[in-house]
């Protein structure tokens, strides 16, 4: 929108001119002649983009169209979404740091040896374990699936908050969630993925092979079964993001828990693999 153009006026005050033996245009001499110029600002084009920002002193601080409007100290649906990737990024460097931990406690113990007096000479102790290896494959690749399955449920709740606006309109038949089928289907594979691993530690009970038989059997229960609880954790975020229709939690917020718990759950499939790895490669 142009500005409108301003006029300003000026005095000039302008001494007169010896001309006509001391008379200036017919001015007696020393009279100083007070004239009106007109000065014209020059015009600018003021930018668009909306009204005014919140102006500080008014009820709810809200603006005009420029304005963000409600409450400033509110944070936005990105900025929450920030700062709830962030918290993730430290929760899982402080798991990382204890299965550092396990790890470097399995790779020392392994090496250890004990003093034979038999052979007069360090022995090796560790008894390596009988691992249940195709019912271990079978959960790594219902784990690996669910991780699949639920980065589709993610990029689903993006486009659940996009087309947010629009749910409501009259003639407008849009579904009011997309990722609920594929939550659901990662809920229960991850069910299942726990499933597997109770009856992989059913198959070593079997064979007399407890938590107390051995060190090798002690990792693996240690390992696995903290790696089960942490992936609990995240079956229990995806149920509430399920239950988010039922309970009137707007699209963002169904958005931040799934994007959140899908980040957490592919970095339990890569654990996964990692302990299996582990496990398998240093009996």
């Amino acid at each position: 929108m142009a500005a409108f153009q301003h006029q300003r006026s000026q005095i000039v005050i302008q001494p007169a001119r010896r001309e006509n033996h001391g008379k200036a245009e017919g001015y007696p001499k020393g009279i100083a002649v007070v004239s009106r110029g007109i000065s014209i600002r020059v015009p600018r084009t003021s930018r668009g983009g909306g009204g005014r920002g919140p102006t500080p002193g008014w009820p709810g601080n809200g603006g005009g169209g420029g304005g963000r409007g409600g409450d400033d100290h509110m944070p936005s649906y990105g900025e929450r979404l920030r700062r709830y990737r962030l918290g993730l990024m430290l929760a899982l460097s402080s798991v990382t740091m204890l299965f550092v931990s396990f790890t470097t406690a399995y790779v020392v113990r392994k090496a250890g040896a004990v003093w034979d007096p038999t052979s007069n000479d360090y022995v090796s102790n560790w008894v390596p374990l009988t691992l249940p290896v195709r019912l271990l494959v079978v959960d790594t690749f219902i784990l690996l699936l669910s991780s699949f399955v639920l980065e589709f449920a993610r990029r689903r709740a993006a486009e659940d908050v996009a087309l947010a606006p629009i749910v409501g309109m009259p003639g407008i038949r849009v579904s009011a969630s997309h990722a609920l089928p594929w939550i659901w289907t990662t809920v229960a594979l991850g069910v299942g993925f726990l499933g597997g691993q109770g009856y992989a530690w059913h198959q070593l009970r079997l064979t007399n092979t407890t938590f107390a038989t051995s060190t090798s059997s002690s990792f693996f229960y240690m390992l696995t079964g903290v790696h089960a609880v942490h992936l609990v954790g995240g079956i229990l975020a995806l149920v509430y993001a399920g239950m988010t229709t039922w309970l009137h939690r707007p699209p963002e917020t169904r958005r931040i828990v799934i994007d959140v718990t899908a980040w957490y759950w592919h970095f339990m499939g890569l654990l996964w693999i990692y302990i299996f790895a582990l496990l398998y490669f240093a009996r």
